[in-house]
């Protein structure tokens, strides 16, 4: 019976092992993290491919069937093509999609990921490589509004939708009458509205921020730019502008900032830019106030790497160094900042102290394997999951949390919440899974902050490296410490004043105290 037993177990140790490289090895990629001397070490996937859906299983073939009410013409495209955004409209469970390569809007049910809608205009002009999608539901007039970046048409349009194929055009937001536009052309790429229906839009080749409407059309300037990058070149032609003549001045060439590739607003009103550019780092990505400044702008803040820390990273499939090139932005319903990057595929998820949740996904040129891109383009979270929009695979791939991914994201709810010591247990259990998982080690030193465990919370934050939460948990533990002992050290305080004063009126009668003592014992030992 014995031997039996044993040979049970050891079968089904080498199945539960072979299940977990079977796993692992339906991804594309490694997961990783960094440990606290920022070198990527394996990690514990927080997302995993769900399933990947293009036109067939989107129910794109109803375009071109004369039985279906979606149905266009014979020739409409059943597929994707090179679309470039999309937008969750939560509430209705609406995801929109920028067909820009088919000139068209489609939207989805994002219960069924079926096609429940297409829009090839807004009632007047069509579409021409429309390259950004926002939605708002009105509800008290029960009416969807839809915003697109009609890119070719120079213009964003509001619409209102009528059904599964008819949009309405209310206004269109075209090139800023304005001295202060000095571009020639007007490209818009992306567009957002916040809650006082103002229009944000990105406009290529516009460096000085995102061009912003009122609701009734009129030009309102420019919101959030970036700062110009500092280098050794700015600062040397700052100088020789101080002290160069009129001439030279007009032939110098003007440094200007990075403009952002894209944004996104949370529930609260922030804006959230991300920039494309290769390797930037000032101002890589941003949290706006109201008034266009970036909330983040401290030092501490300024000191976070966001994407890879070495900024460039190796193609699964060429081998090719790639620079990182944030493409999109996307803020959770949870607040996690969801960053895509477009050179390697990859997903940086963060909180909203800006440390790195997790890592995953992965570009490559020749794989069709789920989970690996050719042309990421846009990203959006789907209540907990997370769809990537490929341009080049014309697919969206859907991602869901993991186990371990769900045990990180009730961590971090259940501290942001004040539940500091139910949230101490399941980073202990996070820590189990993941020893090298840093944002534990920080989740449990917070943990005992709350506490008033501060000596192990100096431990937990010297293993993750958190100088700044060992600086203040050491500061607490010294006033801990001087709280406990103040009986003990006011005691030895007033001891060595009495002995101090001791000795002075000792001095003062000219009492020699020691040889006083001596003679004491001499004729103490006599008698």
């Amino acid at each position: 019976m014995k031997i039996k037993a044993l040979i049970s177990v050891v079968f089904a140790v080498v199945f539960i092992f072979s299940s977990s490289v079977n796993a692992f090895a339906s991804e594309p990629y490694n997961p990783y993290s960094y440990d606290k001397w920022g070198d990527p070490i394996p990690s514990q996937s927080g997302y995993k491919v769900d399933r990947v859906v293009d036109g067939k299983q989107m129910g794109f073939d109803e375009f071109c069937d004369p039985k279906s009410k979606l149905f266009i013409s014979l020739e409409e495209s059943d597929s994707l093509n090179g679309a470039k955004d999309m937008f969750y409209l939560k509430g209705l469970e609406q995801l929109w999609i920028a067909d820009s390569g088919n000139n068209r809007i489609i939207c989805l049910d994002t219960k069924t990921n079926k096609v429940i809608g297409v829009y090839h205009s807004d009632g007047i002009l069509n579409f021409s490589s429309p390259n950004g999608v926002f939605a708002k539901y009105d509800s008290e007039n029960d009416i969807t509004h839809l915003y697109v970046a009609d890119y070719n048409n120079s213009r964003v349009c509001k619409c209102e939708v009528m059904d599964y194929k008819t949009l309405k055009s209310i206004k269109n937001y075209t090139k800023p009458n304005s001295e202060l536009y000095n571009s020639k052309v007007f490209n818009p790429e992306k567009v957002l509205v916040d809650g006082a229906d103002n229009v944000y839009t990105v406009v290529g080749s516009v460096t000085t921020g995102a061009c912003v409407f009122s609701s009734d059309g009129e030009f309102m300037g420019f919101y959030g730019a970036n700062r110009v990058e500092p280098s050794f070149k700015v600062v040397a032609q700052k100088f020789w502008r101080k002290i160069a003549t009129q001439k030279a001045l007009d032939t110098m060439q003007r440094s200007v900032p990075v403009e952002y590739k894209n944004f996104d607003i949370d529930k609260d009103g922030f804006i959230y830019t991300v920039t494309e550019a290769a390797n930037t780092s000032t101002d890589a990505v941003k949290k706006v106030n109201a008034a266009g400044n970036n909330i983040w702008d401290n030092v501490y803040i300024n000191r976070v790497t966001f994407g890879d820390y070495n900024q460039s990273s190796m193609d699964i499939s060429s081998n090719v160094k790639l620079s990182t090139k944030l493409t999109d932005i996307d803020i959770s319903d949870d607040q996690y900042i969801n960053l895509l990057d477009y050179q390697t595929g990859r997903v940086f998820q963060y909180n909203q102290d800006c440390e790195l949740i997790f890592i995953f996904g992965a570009k490559s040129e020749s794989s069709n394997q789920k989970g690996s891109f050719k042309a990421p383009n846009a990203l959006e979270s789907v209540d907990e999951d997370i769809y990537i929009l490929d341009g080049a695979k014309n697919d969206i791939t859907i991602y869901t949390k993991t186990v371990f991914g769900k045990y990180v994201h009730s961590a971090v709810k259940l501290y942001e919440d004040g539940k500091y010591t139910e949230s101490a247990e399941i980073w202990q259990e996070v820590v189990k899974r993941d020893g090298g998982y840093n944002l534990a080690y920080v989740g449990l030193g917070k943990a005992c902050v709350y506490n008033g465990e501060y000596k192990q919370a100096m431990k937990y934050f010297k293993i993750s490296q958190s100088r700044k939460n060992y600086d203040k948990a050491y500061e607490y533990y010294r006033e801990q410490w001087l709280s406990e002992h103040f009986g003990i050290i006011s005691a030895a305080i007033i001891i060595l004043i009495l002995l101090l004063i001791l000795n002075a009126v000792i001095k003062n009668l000219g009492i020699n105290l020691k040889g006083s003592i001596v003679r004491f014992f001499k004729n103490h030992k006599k008698s």
